[in-house]
C-alpha cells in the first residue's frame, strides 16, 4: 500500500536518501529542512508526490504548521521520520549554556513537537508509524560527546514511553540507532571534524588528540542502502522498538551492557544495604 511520510532533515544525508527511497518506490513524501532550495530538484522529478516545507524544528508553532499542511496536501499521514538533528562536540566543562540548550532544543524538543502535531492525525487513523533517528550514541557514550548523548539518550527514554502510550492506537515506534554512515562526501564522518566545536580548554588537548587517532576508524555505511533498510522495516507488521542501523557498533555495544550488568551485580550488597529496613507501622 502506498504511504504517506513526514521527514524533517530532509536536505542531505541519511533524511535525503530516505525521501528518495521512498518516493522512487511510488510513495508520497512531505520533505521538511530550514532550507529546501537543494530538494527542488525531487519535484521536478516525482511532481505532486513530493510537498517540500522550511521548517527549523525549533520552532513548535511552524512545527504544527507544516504537519497539518502535510495532513491536508495528502488526505493522510503514515510514516514520521524525526531525523532532524546535529552533534555538539565538546567536553562538559566547556560547553557553554546555550550550546548545550541549543543541542537539546533541537534533537530533543525538535523531535517531540513533531510527535505532538503528528499524533492526533496518528491516534484518529488508528494507524501510523513514529521513526525516531537516534544514534548508537544513544545508548553507549565517549568523552567530549556529553551534550550529544545526553539529547540521544533522552530520546531513547522518551520514545520508549512513547511506544508504550501509543501501540492502542495502533501506532508503532520505531528508534533506528545508526553507526557511522558516509553522509558528508563520501566519507565516514568524523565527530571530532564534522561536529558543531565548542571553544577549547587545553586541558582536555591530550584527549582530544588521543580520541582523533582512533576517530573514523568504523567502517561507514551506505546511506542508500539504510534507507532500503528503513523501507523494509516501515513494511514490517511488527517493527522492534529498537534497531541498529550499520555494522561495527554491535560488539561495543554488547560490552558496554555486560559491563553494566557486571558492576550492578558486584555492588549489589550495597545496594541493598542502600534500601535499608523500615520499621512496619
Amino acid at each position: 500500500m502506498q504511504k504517506v511520510w513526514f521527514v524533517t532533515g530532509s536536505s542531505r544525508g541519511l533524511g535525503r536518501n530516505f525521501v528518495e527511497a521512498a518516493l522512487s518506490r511510488g510513495d508520497k513524501v512531505a520533505a521538511t529542512a530550514r532550507s529546501t532550495a537543494s530538494l527542488k530538484e525531487l519535484v521536478d522529478t516525482y511532481g505532486d508526490a513530493v510537498l517540500l516545507l522550511e521548517m527549523d524544528v525549533t520552532d513548535r508553532a511552524a512545527v504544527f504548521e507544516s504537519v497539518k499542511r502535510a495532513k491536508e496536501h495528502f488526505g493522510r499521514l503514515d510514516v514520521i521520520v524525526n531525523n532532524a538533528g546535529y552533534a555538539q562536540i565538546g567536553a562538559v566543562e566547556e560547553l557553554t549554556e546555550q550550546e548545550l540548550r541549543d543541542q537539546l532544543e533541537t534533537n530533543l524538543f525538535g523531535a517531540v513537537w513533531v510527535v505532538q502535531a503528528a499524533l492526533p492525525y496518528l491516534r484518529e487513523q488508528r494507524s501510523g508509524h513514529i521513526i525516531q533517528l537516534s544514534s548508537a550514541a544513544g545508548v553507549i557514550a565517549m568523552p567530549l560527546g556529553g551534550a550529544y548523548h545526553a539529547s540521544k539518550w533522552a530520546l531513547e527514554g522518551l520514545n520508549e514511553a512513547l511506544a508504550g502510550e501509543v501501540a492502542e492506537f495502533g501506532v508503532k515506534v520505531t528508534i533506528i540507532e545508526p553507526g557511522g554512515f558516509a553522509t558528508r562526501d563520501g566519507n565516514n564522518p568524523d565527530p571530532l571534524a564534522n561536529g558543531h566545536m565548542a571553544k577549547t580548554d587545553p586541558a582536555y588537548d591530550g584527549l582530544r588528540r588521543r580520541l582523533g587517532a582512533i576517530a573514523g576508524k568504523m567502517p561507514a555505511g551506505d546511506p542508500s542502502a539504510a534507507a532500503q533498510a528503513l523501507l523494509k522495516l516501515v513494511d514490517s507488521a511488527n517493527p522492534p522498538v529498537r534497531m541498529l542501523f550499520g555494522k561495527g557498533f554491535y560488539p561495543l555495544i554488547q560490552q558496554a551492557y555486560a559491563d553494566r550488568l557486571k558492576t550492578w551485580a558486584d555492588w549489589q550488597d550495597l545496594s541493598i544495604e542502600a534500601h535499608g529496613e523500615l520499621e512496619a507501622r
